[in-house]
């Protein structure tokens, strides 16, 4: 799946406090991982998960090879609202 990375980061600060944690604890992942996969690339203990980067427009294109973290966020904004 293709997404930009302003929409990437866009959909990180809408999610509500704690959901990366909840995101990490749901799937069994490492926080940081869960934090590299929306462009936080400062966390070292955080594992690869398929996220390429292409530069472009509004941030560029990024490619997901595994979405259940993105779909999990779009979840939590979506009982937010």
């Amino acid at each position: 799946m293709n997404i930009t990375f302003n929409e990437l980061r866009e959909i990180k600060d809408r999610l509500p406090d704690g959901s990366i944690h909840r995101i990490a604890k749901q799937l069994d992942m490492n926080v940081e991982t869960v934090w590299n996969y929306f462009g936080g690339y400062s966390h070292p203990e955080g594992r690869p998960i398929g996220v390429h980067v292409e530069g472009g427009a509004q941030g560029g294109v990024v490619s997901l090879d595994d979405t259940r973290i993105l779909d999990l966020a779009r979840q939590m904004i979506a009982e937010r609202a």
